[in-house]
């Protein structure tokens, strides 16, 4: 680059032959003295050396010789100042270049370098070249720095030492040497040039945002070096960094041309503080709705804390995305779990608080909480120090009283509990490589739409995905991979979970999860589980076998469509409920389980693939769909597929409503049920009272509680042989067990009924 040549600036001064009327012996300012007629200086116009030259005699302890025009001083440009000098006679002085830096307005730019370095003139007639580079960036090689403020020169030279000396100079050459500077980087212009200083002290942000200004097109360079960045900076040019830049938590760099996980990482020469930064940016409308890590590695030495990471944000409900990268977790102390113990009190009352605990500020946003009569996947959802209290994600189910609590924080690679609500937010072809170190991600407190698409939760300790309130509202986990750390553990000794939520309108679809305690503990309404695949057996033999799916409200409202569960059960309770006991509610209500595809083997013979588990009494099945399923067991053959666990209460069989358990298909099942239920009948001698016996084939050991049809196969004939014209009645839930069904005749007949029973009310 030549701005003489490209843009046609003349930096050149004029020569000496046109008048010494432009040359001051002063500061080269309008009004300062000038050579012209000057005792101590004459133009020779025939030097042998020279040609035309000015024969200066040395006057004054700094004997100065400045150019009056204003040279212009551009960023990014660099000019070679050099003069050619003899000496003739007298004392040998010192000569150097130098220069009056001005800004606009005409004042002088304060604190700057202006002479250039020193040669001393030791011989007379040797002609000695002097030279000294001037420019506005802190560049090796620059000798007068005058940084971004300058905007012209007065530029000459000075001679020093003793007094009386004579000398004669050539004319003063400047010229544009913009190109040494630029080296490759032809098309970029460097934050130095415009003030960046790059030593980790100085404040470089006007600097940058001056470059920024001046790129028009081209790039931003960062040479090497450490660029404090006292304040927020946005960078709409491209930018390349060599060095590194440092800044405020609360500071942001936007770089809206090139906004990619790489460039952050290389702007502050570490993966976790150029996540941050980039997350930051993210959401502070840095003009881009994704974060594109275009496929980096990020090593993690302990959790991101992704709230911490922007703290000017609270809440945030636009979309946002980060996608295409790995997150991988080092082997490190941090990741420890974090376990307190303390005591409260439990209400039903206020029945999503703990009040009275001990040391409450020792207690984590985010701590599983264990105790008696705590169900599964209860979190801390708030801590109020001053109040003593912690607010529960759940109801406790039969906890109410005093007693000493666990609370569990486990440590996530992407921690975004801190959030008061995020919503809209998405993670896409992402990996999590926990290595069995650590959990994946932690929901913020509230948000609806959070979204997962094609990611790994690769070995996670403890969780792939937690909540620890209502951050999951709507949530959707999509074509996931969820593979677990305790693959080679048996059943029983696992512990580890794929996800919890809490809210409703959860949609899990397509995903493959292995090897797990559970899958999903889901304990809102309303969500819809479909496509996926999710298998927790393991090498023993007659294997205890956990939940894979666990729903915990009786009114889920849940569709669970076209799976493959493989070596686990599905199981409906009421334990995050603190009065569990049945209160005029739906009770276990509209469930849907169609077109699955069930299969286990080496299971024990009590395992079945359907559990309803009710936590208080009085409960019933109210609207429940289980039909075009494939159950399955591929060796020893198991009793039933489904049962009411009775650890705590059994249900009213008395009030079961709206039950489809129909057009399932059955392999190595001993008794395949159904409701309705069509039993043929043969009665072989002629009674009037015929008992039919179906406990074994309803649904959960249900009562046999209404018949709908009752049709003959064929005559009725009476002991004689006689065809009998008769309809009987029916008397339901006959026997011990209620599940028979009696046909009155009112005479005695014989013959082949086809009977239709149900374990429910229809209406």
């Amino acid at each position: 680059m030549n701005k003489a040549v490209t843009d046609g600036i003349l930096f050149m001064p004029p020569s000496f032959s046109g008048g010494l009327g432009v040359w001051s012996s002063g500061d080269g300012t309008p009004g300062s003295d000038t050579y012209l007629n000057a005792p101590n200086a004459a133009f020779v116009p025939a030097d042998q050396d020279f040609g035309a030259a000015l024969e200066l005699q040395k006057a004054q302890a700094v004997q100065r010789l400045r150019y009056m025009g204003q040279t212009p001083i551009l960023p990014g440009c660099y000019l070679r100042v050099s003069a050619r000098i003899k000496a003739i006679s007298g004392n040998l002085p010192t000569v150097r270049i130098a220069g009056r830096a001005g800004q606009p307005g005409g004042a002088q730019v304060p604190g700057v370098t202006q002479t250039g370095p020193e040669k001393i003139l030791s011989r007379y007639g040797e002609v000695v070249e002097v030279s000294a580079i001037v420019g506005t960036g802190q560049r090796p090689g620059v000798d007068m720095v005058w940084g971004p403020t300058a905007t012209y020169g007065h530029i000459g030279l000075d001679l020093t030492g003793g007094n009386g000396g004579i000398v004669r100079i050539d004319d003063l050459v400047i010229e544009d040497i913009t190109r040494v500077f630029l080296r490759d980087y032809i098309d970029a212009v460097d934050v130095r040039d415009f003030g960046a200083i790059g030593n980790g002290v100085h404040d470089d942000a006007p600097a940058f945002e001056a470059a920024d200004a001046a790129a028009a097109g081209r790039d931003v360079l960062v040479p090497d070096g450490t660029y404090r960045l006292g304040d927020s900076v946005t960078m709409q040019s491209s930018i390349r960094f060599e060095g590194t830049v440092q800044m405020a938590r609360e500071h942001i760099l936007s770089l809206t041309r090139n906004y990619d996980l790489p460039t952050y990482i290389d702007a502050f020469g570490d993966e976790e503080e150029g996540f941050r930064k980039a997350f930051q940016a993210l959401l502070n409308n840095v003009g881009h709705e994704s974060l594109d890590m275009q496929g980096r590695i990020i090593s993690l030495t302990g959790p991101i804390d992704m709230a911490a990471a922007v703290p000017d944000k609270s809440s945030y409900s636009q979309r946002r995305l980060i996608k295409n990268g790995q997150f991988s977790a080092l082997d490190r102390a941090e990741w420890a779990d974090e376990v307190v113990t303390s005591r409260a009190t439990y209400s039903v009352r206020d029945s999503l608080r703990l009040t009275g605990v001990v040391n409450v500020a020792n207690i984590p946003l985010g701590a599983v909480v264990e105790g008696n009569g705590v169900g599964r996947e209860v979190y801390v959802a708030g801590v109020d120090i001053a109040a003593q209290e912690v607010r529960l994600s759940q109801q406790l189910y039969d906890a109410a009283g005093t007693q000493i609590f666990t609370f569990r924080r486990f440590k996530y690679m992407l921690d975004f509990s801190g959030f008061e609500k995020l919503s809209k937010f998405s993670l896409s072809n992402i990996e999590f490589q926990a290595g069995g170190d650590c959990s994946c991600v932690m929901l913020p407190q509230a948000g609806t739409g959070f979204h997962f698409r094609d990611c790994f939760f690769t070995r996670p300790k403890d969780r792939g995905i937690s909540s620890l309130s209502v951050g999951d509202q709507g949530m959707i986990v999509d074509r996931c991979q969820f593979l677990s750390d305790e693959d080679a553990e048996l059943v029983a000794n696992r512990t580890s979970i794929a996800l919890n939520a809490n809210a409703n309108d959860v949609k899990l679809r397509d995903n493959r999860v292995t090897r797990f305690r559970h899958f999903a503990l889901l304990a809102g309404s309303s969500n819809i589980i479909s496509g996926n695949h999710w298998f927790q057996g393991d090498n023993s033999n007659d294997g205890t076998r956990s939940a894979g799916l666990v729903l915990t409200r009786t009114n889920c409202r849940t569709t669970v469509s076209s799976n493959y569960v493989d070596n686990c059960f599905i199981e409906w309770s009421n334990e995050h409920d603190a009065e569990p006991e049945f209160a005029s509610e739906f009770s276990f209500s509209a469930l849907n389980v169609v077109d699955n595809v069930f299969l286990a083997g080496n299971v024990a013979p009590w395992f079945t693939f359907l559990v309803v588990k009710p936590h208080g009494s009085g409960h019933f099945l109210n609207g429940m769909n289980v039909s075009g399923n494939s159950f399955r067991i591929i060796d020893d053959p198991i009793d039933r597929i489904e049962r009411v666990d009775t650890t705590f209460a059994d249900l009213d069989y008395n009030r079961i409503k709206n039950i489809a358990f129909s057009d399932n298909t059955f392999g190595n099942i001993f008794h395949p049920v159904s409701s309705p239920l069509l039993v043929e009948h043969t009665q072989s001698s002629a009674e009037a009272t015929w008992t039919i016996n179906a406990a074994i084939s309803l649904p959960f050991g249900a009562f046999a509680q209404t018949v709908t049809s009752v049709v003959p196969a064929g005559p009725l004939r009476s002991a004689s042989g006689a065809v009998v014209h008769v309809a009987p009645y029916y008397e339901a839930k006959q026997g011990p067990d209620s599940s028979w069904v009696r046909l009155q005749f009112g005479q005695p007949v014989r013959g082949t009924m086809m009977v239709t029973m149900r374990i429910d009310d229809p209406f």
